[in-house]
């Protein structure tokens, strides 16, 4: 009989707590005991796992004694407080808040960048990067162990579930109410977000760049190894439900073309390269990212105006690859690891 693992999700009524239901229900995870934590206000609800009905439990009255592996998507207050808890009590703890993704002691990992990092975890906890700099680094990982990186400068197009979701909500409600010509009043964003877009996610930093641009910076530097790339990230917030996209510019150490990369691409795991040059040759999120694994790469081309510059087109379902499989591969790294 093959070993079982008693796995806890924490944020298990939230949009990426469902899916990651759903992703270790796909993939089989040789799951023994299953716990769904939330808060107590959820506490008692019934969530469907294959033919079973599981009770949502209240994660502030929960022993974590015999959880081998907690996966948690709470946000980043629960996992400051409850991690900790998690990992000193045995469990091997993924989260996918931003709470110790900086830590030099938490290793910060992408399954198909750096699945090596999973052993290094002094104090138990693994860190699942944030989605926008997940998907990019899948893509962007096997360009620069060949040729090497020197600067990235990225525009991305998120989507309102990046916002969880209250964000969704917010934009149903909003073009529903709009094309019905009535008024609503923005409140989960700080303008309108329906036919609109909105060049601010998250809060402001003292240097003009957005917290969720600095990710991108932060996060780039510590999954590749390399501090001396150089990263310049604008993120913009789009009416999309689904599906994170990107135009990402490399200045590369070495020249790569554009043929040359498309090959790697198409041999990088993760990857599914969409980059014929007719219309709708490219991905996009509703056409390809959404409710699928992949990061899709598209509008392959060289840089008329820099001499070892790469233009990429990157496209993913935040929800799906860029936080829940992501958590649910790296789990499947510690299942490998103890087997």
């Amino acid at each position: 009989m093959s070993k079982t693992y008693n796995v806890a999700i924490v944020g298990a009524t939230g949009a990426v707590g469902e899916t990651m239901l759903s992703v270790l229900a796909e993939r089989q995870f040789p799951i023994g005991r299953l716990h769904l934590l939330a808060s107590a206000r959820t506490a008692g609800e019934k969530i469907d796992y294959g033919a079973r009905k599981i009770v949502v439990e209240d994660l502030a009255t929960f022993d974590p004694a015999g959880v081998d592996i907690a996966l948690f998507s709470a946000g980043g207050g629960v996992s400051k407080e409850y991690a900790p808890k998690f990992a000193a009590a045995g469990a091997v703890v993924i989260d996918n808040s931003s709470a110790f993704r900086y830590d030099d002691d938490v290793p910060l990992v992408v399954s198909e960048v750096n699945p090596d990092q999973v052993a290094n975890r002094p104090r138990g906890i693994i860190a699942n990067p944030n989605c926008s700099t997940m998907q990019m680094l899948v893509a962007l990982a096997p360009i620069h162990r060949a040729v090497g990186i020197e600067r990235i400068n990225v525009a991305t197009y998120q989507s309102v579930s990046g916002a969880g979701r209250s964000g969704m909500e917010e934009l149903g409600k909003q073009t529903a109410a709009m094309l019905g010509f009535q008024a609503f009043e923005p409140a989960k964003f700080a303008v309108q977000i329906a036919f609109n877009l909105i060049p601010q996610i998250d809060d402001f930093l003292e240097n003009g760049y957005t917290k969720e641009e600095m990710k991108l910076v932060w996060e780039t530097r510590k999954i590749l190894g390399d501090d001396s790339i150089q990263v310049n990230p604008t993120a913009v917030r789009v009416p999309v439900f689904y599906g994170h996209s990107e135009a990402v510019h490399l200045e590369t150490r070495l020249k790569i073309s554009a043929a040359d990369a498309r090959a790697l691409l198409e041999a990088a795991p993760g990857v599914e390269v969409v980059d014929d040059r007719v219309p709708g040759g490219y991905p996009t999120p509703v056409t390809h990212a959404a409710g699928t694994d992949a990061v899709y790469v598209g509008r392959i081309r060289e840089d008329l105006s820099h001499p070892r510059g790469l233009n990429l087109w990157i496209v993913s379902d935040n929800i799906r690859k860029g936080a829940a499989l992501n958590a649910v591969q790296l789990a499947e790294l510690v299942v490998k690891e103890r087997s």
